[in-house]
Order: structure tokens, then C-alpha cells, then sequence
């Protein structure tokens, strides 16, 4: 068993500095940690097993038995639904269910309504509702494919994500050709790295059932440009079930992607001496709490000032920073950007970052000036996804190494600076994987990946298992109101005027071999980023939390490996009071 390093931080008031380090190994919660341990070992495994369960025998079944869903006329409630109406749909599935009771589609209905309102826990009600009344198997459980892939639904939006996958061989096991099944085992499968198995559960989802809207979407976007371009045109021609603001993002995407498609594909492609390297940090403007950091990158020879970041991750510059650096504009505006603003892709003829150089990128642009003076723009580590990412807080620096080859590619691929989605440059993958744990990265910690976020299951006051985000561009961890008052004693903090805010009393995090004790956890609102990554988020673990540790990052494979190191590197100084 690998030993568990315990490391405590204590902070204090928003003037002061990080205040002490303890290690603790010989103290740590042995629940909590097995717990922990337990689960995702559980998770994992069961997912391999998922894997196998539901890949070839999908492929017979089509073939053999399974049939293409037929929908007939929709209800007035789905018509709603797919008119965006929630509110609507919501009150029209409760009176079909009032006259015809145990309804499956309607109660399907109902539950995809309420999530769509975030009345998460009216979500939940109406699905226990559904399954107590089902009709039971012989060992007692719901007998029913499309209820318990609502569970699924429910678990994977409650970001209980541990319990998502047995009930998808659950079932699976009651009927192999149930679409939603697919496309909730898809979406799983891509948060665990596991990126070959989704499109594959995707495909089969599609071919199931290919006018589900939910499904369809998801099929549109693992399509080869020029078609997702018509498909997406004729998603968007009807009614779908996207709210407003949804619509506005896929119209924005579609221009996108027609403006790409008269362009030459930008691979973003290494020109300068291959990795390892080591890139220090610089320190930004301060913070509230703590000096920021980043990394010093030139565009187009333009200096810029980095911060690292988390988020949408990639490399996102402010307008007058892409204005200086002569980058050519190559979309529309798209909503949702940094601070609530547009952002737009421009292209870039090269990029420096360290003694690494990289020819022919695209990335993100904020569509307006930086209103502080922390730094040009915003770069997440998962820009360096081809690469094993060293985050070295204790000697402010960044190291990269190459990865592990697969053992299908005999050697690793020349890599990239993924500065945006590979959707948004228009370059085809050169194949999708799945996860890969190297003989010598067996004692990394396995974590959830979305887009450029790093999703941590913690076990919290050795009682609860929650999702926090590893937050690389965050001064201090934070946690949901709702889960700090769950498990710990709170306090009032005056934030100034009627401003107030909840803290947590004390909150020990459990993840990834470590224990961290941290005193004084402000809560934050994730209802936010909870909606926008469709599971619950508990928090983000930021740099109080982390600073003093070594963090060993597999973007790739979803690999993560903390080290601490006593007595090493930037020691920070007590200030008196």
C-alpha cells in the first residue's frame, strides 16, 4: 500500500501569509483514506470491466436483435421540452403521470425538465419515486433499463460519479440496445480518459437512436468537420432542447467552424529542441490573498504575462495583447469567456514559452482589456497535454517530459501546444485512446478530466466524498456553502457593507495518498460550474491547499501524482500582526 503523506495548513487572516507545515504520517484518518482508496479503486476497475462488458457483444446485438428506436408524435410536454419551456414541461409530465402513473417516458421527461430548472433535489424525488414503484427482478432490484439509466443520469449530474457506472452494467444487463444507456456510459467513459470507449458508446447510442437531441449533439461533435458543419445546420433548424444561451453557443461554434474550414488547419507544432524543460514562474501583480503566478511566453515575438489558470484552460490573451502581437483573427465572437466576456479564436505564427517554440497555433482571445494588472492572459497546464507536467511549487518552476509511448505507437508522437480544443484549429486527431498507465506511473492516483479541468473525488472530514477541481490559478481552496455546513462548524466573515461570507471551521481533504487539514475554508457559489460541466462540484482545491507540494500531471491519461518534500525550496516568511 502506498504510504499516505499528511500535510496540514493553517491560514490565517486575508493579510497574513501561509503559516505552518506539519506532517503528520503516522496521524492519518485510516477511514478516510480507505475509503477513498477503496472507491476509486472500485471505480476503476469496475469500469475496465464496464468496458468489456458493453463493447463487442453491442456490435452482434445490433445486428442480431436490436432495432432502431421509433418515436412517435410528441406529447405537448415534450414539445415544451423541446421548446426549451421547462417550466412548461415540467407541469405537463406531472399531469401525464397523474393520468397514467408509472409512465416511463414521462417520468424520463420530468426528471431531464427538472435537472434542466436545477431542481436537483425534485430531480431526485421524482427518480426514487419511479424505481420504489417499478416492477422488481427476483434479488429486488428495479427491472427496469430506462429508470435505472435515469438514476445514472442523476448520479453523473449529483457528481456521484463512483456510483454511475455499476448501474450502467446494471442496465446494460436488462437491455443491451437502450441508446441512453450508451450515451451515459459515453459520457463516463470520456471523464475517465477514456476517450476510444465514448466515441464508440457514442456511435452505438446514434445508431440506437439517432433523433434523440441529446444523443445527436454529442454524435455531431466527433464528426470530421465538413459534416459536423451540415449536421450541426440541421440540429439547429428545430426545436432541440437547448436553452438560449446553449443555442447562441452551438450558432456561435457553427460560424466557427465554417470559417475553419476555408482556413489551413493550424497544428500548433513544435519547431525547438523537444521537451525536457524547465520554465520558472514570475510573479504577477498581488492578489487579496497571495502573489499571483505565471509563465513569460512571447506571441509572435510580442512579450506576454501568463497566469496560470484552470477554467476552459488553453491560452486565452486579452485583446489589446493579440492587437500588439498582430494575431489574425479567425471567428466570431462566442460568448461565456472570462469574467462574463466574448472571446474569439486568432491565430498566432509562433509561440514561445520557455526554450520551447511552436508554429502555426490558435488561441483564445478575451474580446476586451484586462481590468487589473495581473498579467496578459490566462494559460492552464493542459496546454502542455503531450507532455508529463511537473508543477513544482516549492521551486516556482515548470518541468516538462515526454510521455510514455503507448504501446500501439512504439514511439510518442511529436507533440503539440494545446492552446484550444482540437475541434476549434480544425487538425484531426491522430487516433483516440484510451487511458494508458505505464508500468511506471502504477502509483499515480487516477482523477476525472473535463476539458481543462482536473476533477479530484476527496473524502472531506472523513465522512463525505465530493468533486473538487484542482485549481491551479486559485490563491485558496474553497468549498460549496451547502457541503461546508454539511460537515463542518461555520462561521460568519464580514466581507465589508451587508457582504458576508460562510467559513468553514476546518475542513481535512482526503484525495490523491495525501491528507490536508486546512483551517478557515471560505465557501464560494458552484452552482455556476456545476451546470456548465453537468456534475456537482463541491469546490476548488487551490494553492494554500498545495504549494508546498510537487504536482506530477498526466493530461493525457488523467494521472496525477502529489510529492512532498520537507524543508525544500520558497519558505514563506510569518508576518507579525
Amino acid at each position: 500500500m502506498i504510504r499516505l503523506i499528511a500535510v496540514s495548513f493553517f491560514r490565517w487572516t486575508s493579510s497574513s501569509q501561509l503559516a505552518n507545515v506539519v506532517l503528520e504520517a503516522n496521524h492519518v484518518n485510516t477511514t478516510a483514506r480507505s475509503l477513498a482508496a477503496s472507491a476509486a479503486h472500485r471505480s476503476f476497475l469496475n469500469l475496465a470491466i464496464g468496458v468489456a462488458v458493453l463493447a463487442l457483444p453491442a456490435q452482434c446485438l445490433f445486428g442480431a436483435s436490436c432495432s432502431v428506436v421509433k418515436h412517435g408524435p410528441p406529447s405537448e410536454a415534450d414539445k415544451a421540452f423541446l421548446a426549451a419551456d421547462y417550466a412548461k414541461a415540467e407541469s405537463l409530465y406531472k399531469a401525464d403521470l397523474a393520468a397514467h402513473p408509472g409512465d416511463v417516458d414521462a417520468t424520463s421527461g420530468l426528471v431531464r425538465a427538472l435537472l434542466r430548472e436545477q431542481k436537483v433535489l425534485d430531480a431526485e424525488a421524482a427518480v426514487h419515486t419511479a424505481l420504489d414503484a417499478a416492477p422488481k427482478a427476483a434479488d429486488g432490484k428495479p427491472n427496469s433499463a430506462p429508470l435505472l439509466t435515469l438514476l445514472g443520469e442523476f448520479k453523473f449530474r449529483q457528481g456521484e460519479l463512483l456510483d454511475v457506472e455499476p448501474v450502467v452494467i446494471q442496465s446494460y444487463k436488462l437491455d443491451p440496445c437502450n441508446p441512453r444507456t450508451r450515451l451515459l456510459f459515453a459520457r463516463y467513459s470520456e471523464i475517465n480518459s477514456r476517450y476510444a470507449t465514448a466515441r464508440q458508446q457514442i456511435g452505438f447510442a446514434h445508431q440506437f437512436d439517432p433523433e434523440d437531441p441529446e444523443i445527436r449533439a454529442a454524435w455531431i461533435q466527433t464528426l470530421p468537420i465538413a459534416q459536423r458543419i451540415s449536421e450541426m445546420e440541421a440540429f439547429l433548424a428545430a426545436p432541440n432542447g437547448n436553452d438560449q444561451e446553449t443555442v447562441r453557443k452551438m450558432q456561435a461554434d457553427l460560424a466557427q467552424w465554417k470559417k475553419q474550414a476555408s482556413e489551413p488547419a493550424r497544428a500548433c507544432r513544435l519547431v525547438s529542441t523537444a521537451a525536457p524543460a524547465d520554465i520558472p514562474f514570475i510573479n504577477l501583480a498581488p492578489s487579496h490573498w497571495s502573489h499571483a503566478f505565471g509563465l513569460a511566453a512571447e506571441l509572435n515575438r510580442s512579450s506576454a504575462r501568463l497566469q496560470l489558470g484552470a477554467g476552459d484552460g488553453g491560452l486565452t490573451v486579452y485583446r489589446n495583447v493579440a492587437d500588439r502581437a498582430g494575431l489574425k483573427r479567425l471567428s466570431p465572437s462566442l460568448p461565456g469567456g472570462p469574467l462574463g466576456k466574448p472571446v474569439y479564436l486568432a491565430s498566432a505564427d509562433s509561440i514561445k514559452i520557455g526554450n520551447l517554440e511552436f508554429k502555426d497555433c490558435t488561441v483564445k482571445v478575451i474580446d476586451s482589456g484586462n481590468p487589473s494588472d495581473d498579467g496578459d492572459g490566462l494559460i492552464g497546464m493542459d496546454v502542455f497535454s503531450d507532455y508529463l507536467v511537473t508543477v513544482d511549487y516549492p521551486m516556482h518552476k515548470v518541468q516538462l517530459g515526454p510521455l510514455p509511448a503507448r504501446p500501439a505507437e512504439g514511439t510518442a508522437p511529436a507533440p503539440s501546444l494545446r492552446t484550444t480544443n482540437p475541434e476549434d484549429t480544425g487538425v484531426a486527431q491522430a487516433g483516440v485512446y484510451d487511458r494508458f498507465v505505464a508500468p511506471e506511473m502504477k502509483d499515480y492516483t487516477q482523477v476525472f478530466r473535463a476539458g481543462g479541468n482536473l476533477i479530484l473525488p476527496a473524502v472531506i472530514n472523513a465522512s463525505k466524498l465530493k468533486l473538487f477541481i484542482l485549481d491551479l490559478g486559485a490563491s485558496a481552496t474553497d468549498i460549496a456553502p451547502g457541503v461546508a455546513i454539511d460537515v463542518s462548524k461555520v462561521h460568519e466573515m464580514d466581507l465589508g457593507g451587508p457582504h458576508k461570507a460562510i467559513v468553514a471551521d476546518e475542513i481535512t481533504f482526503n484525495f490523491a495518498h495525501m491528507s490536508q487539514k486546512v483551517n478557515g475554508v471560505v465557501a464560494a457559489d458552484t452552482s455556476m460550474t456545476s451546470k456548465d460541466l453537468g456534475m456537482e462540484i463541491s469546490g476548488h482545491i487551490g494553492a494554500n491547499t498545495f504549494q508546498l507540494l510537487i504536482m506530477r500531471i498526466d493530461y493525457r491519461d488523467g494521472l496525477l501524482k502529489f510529492e512532498y518534500i520537507p524543508n525544500r525550496g520558497y519558505q514563506p516568511q510569518i508576518q507579525p500582526h
